[in-house]
Parts: C-alpha cells; sequence; structure tokens
C-alpha cells in the first residue's frame, strides 16, 4: 500500500482536558467513558481510527497527576509506558484553562520521548474570544516546541481533520495493523463495567468520584439477550445509600443508564443485574487492583 501511513500515537494531558472525548472523537466512536471527574480513565484504552491512507492507533492514558494512592501510582505507571515506543504523542490540553505550573510539569514528562509531540488546546469553544489562543499558543511554545498547534473542540468535532492531518503527516509508511472496522482492544465485559462506572459518576456527581470500582461478575449470552451481572464497589459504608438512593431510585437510574448505552454499543437486547457493596480502602490493596484489571475482569472479595 504506497504511501499508506500507519502507527501509534499516545494521547497524554492533565486531567480533565478532554482525552477521553477526543479519543472518541478521533475513532468515530465511544471507547473510552467520559465523566467530568478527575482520573475517570484508569487504564491504557486503545482505539483505532482507519482512513482510506492511514490508520492511527490511539491509546488513551489517565490524567497527569500527583501518585498520592495505590491506585493513583498504577495510573502514572501507565502514563509513562505509553510513552515508550510511540510514533507521536497528541498532548491536550484545556484551552479555557491559563497555564499553570502542572501543565508545564506534564509537557515536560510528555516531551522526554523521541517522538514528535502535537499539541491539541481542546475546548475552544468555551473561550468568549478566541484571540487568547494566540497568547496561549505563545506559552506553551515557550515551554516546548511542540511539531503542531491545533486548536480543537471535541464536543462539537471542531478541528478534527486538521489534527488527524498533523497525525498522519507525521506516522511512517506502513500498513494497516487491525482490520478496516477493528475500533478498541478492550473486550465487552470491560466495556460494560465502564459504563456503569460512567453512569455512577454522573449520576452521584461529587459524592463518590474516586470511591467507585466497577466488576462484572457473570455474563450470559443467549440468541435473544445477553445478561450481565455486576458489583459497584464504594469504600465506605456512607457511599453505598448514595449509589443506591431512595427505594433504590439511583440504582435504577444507573442501571437503565447503562443499560441503553450497552444496548446501542454492542447491537444485542441487554438485561443488567446490578449489586452494591462495600470494600473499604480498595484503592490501596494490591490484590484488588490487580483483580480489576480488565484483562481478567475477575474481582474477589478479600477475607
Amino acid at each position: 500500500m504506497s504511501g499508506f501511513r500507519s502507527g501509534f500515537v499516545s494521547i497524554v494531558g492533565r486531567p480533565n482536558a478532554g482525552k477521553s472525548t477526543l479519543l472518541n472523537a478521533l475513532v468515530g466512536q465511544k471507547v473510552a467513558i467520559v465523566a467530568n471527574q478527575p482520573q475517570t480513565t484508569r487504564t491504557s484504552i486503545q482505539g483505532v481510527a482507519t482512513g482510506p491512507d492511514s490508520q492511527i492507533v490511539f491509546l488513551d492514558t489517565p490524567g497527569i497527576h500527583k501518585a498520592d494512592t495505590a491506585l493513583n501510582k498504577r495510573l502514572m505507571d501507565a502514563v509513562r509506558a505509553s510513552l515508550e515506543e510511540r510514533d507521536a504523542l497528541l498532548f491536550v490540553a484545556d484551552a479555557s484553562r491559563a497555564l499553570e505550573d502542572a501543565d508545564r510539569r506534564a509537557v515536560d514528562l510528555a516531551r522526554k520521548p523521541e517522538a514528535p509531540v502535537i499539541l491539541a488546546l481542546n475546548k475552544i469553544d468555551l473561550l468568549r474570544d478566541k484571540a487568547l489562543l494566540l497568547p496561549l499558543i505563545e506559552q506553551y511554545k515557550a515551554v516546548h516546541e511542540f511539531a503542531a498547534y491545533i486548536p480543537v473542540c471535541a464536543t462539537r468535532k471542531r478541528g478534527l481533520e486538521e489534527l488527524r492531518a498533523a497525525i498522519v503527516e507525521r506516522l511512517p509508511e506502513g500498513p494497516a495493523y487491525f482490520p478496516e472496522d477493528y475500533v478498541t482492544d478492550q473486550p465487552e465485559r470491560f466495556l460494560a463495567a465502564e459504563l456503569v462506572r460512567e453512569k455512577v459518576l454522573l449520576a452521584t456527581r461529587q459524592e463518590v468520584p474516586h470511591s467507585v470500582a466497577v466488576a462484572v461478575d457473570k455474563w450470559e449470552e443467549t440468541p435473544r439477550i445477553t445478561r450481565i451481572y455486576a458489583t459497584i464497589r464504594v469504600e465506605r459504608e456512607g457511599q453505598k445509600p448514595i449509589v443506591i438512593g431512595a427505594g433504590g431510585a439511583m440504582l435504577k437510574k444507573i442501571g437503565t443508564l447503562a443499560r441503553e448505552e450497552m444496548e446501542k454499543l454492542f447491537g444485542v437486547k441487554v438485561y443488567l443485574d446490578l449489586h452494591v457493596r462495600v470494600q473499604p480502602g480498595w484503592r490501596e490493596k494490591r490484590a484488588f487492583l490487580d483483580a480489576l484489571d480488565w484483562r481478567t475482569m475477575a474481582v474477589e472479595d478479600e477475607k
């Protein structure tokens, strides 16, 4: 395939910059959950965008942040691993937010690999005066000489073609690594668990942001319906009634929203059974974090 370009591109940046939303927009469908809370993404998520003359294998990563728990240390390990052996890096920044020291430290981490780094200034729709982009670009340029500076709005899909072109231009010629209809490496069990977690985050907002883990306990497929049994785990007893709600109303809302999106994503009728349990301090327990890995999706309660 003469002239066909392909390569691996890691998406990095601070929390809440819109990395996952941008990944979904570039791939063309939802492969990563989205919420306003920091560190919504907990694993490295692969999404593949294939065009007539290129294939970009994106790797979404957790936001660059201070690692103060065992879970957060794992998130930062995932970020650092994503920087190795990449053809290019896509650094996503919130264009509506002033450049801070935390942004400078994040850029410093991202510029270490021997790969071009493209700056995507996201959320430009939040800027009342687009002229503010120019001084912001100059500020980022003073921190690092990026390969390209592309203003985008992931939610409204603005600037995506320019961004794709800037990425493809910097990829080597090569074959497609995956079939044309391949979009992600994540199994459906993991996607189902993540969709439930997303709905918990969106429904409960700031009340249980980082204290939620979701695992699929049982998965049954029949020609007519897929039955999914999952457990939502929280860290404290006081968080359980928040997730369940009065008369189970909150849990029902979470289940309905998650089930409806699963049916759209998987293309099948879904029966979703949710339960809530308390797992104290799970973010600091290595065995539990190991069990939450999407490659196994098997969670065992500690004895």
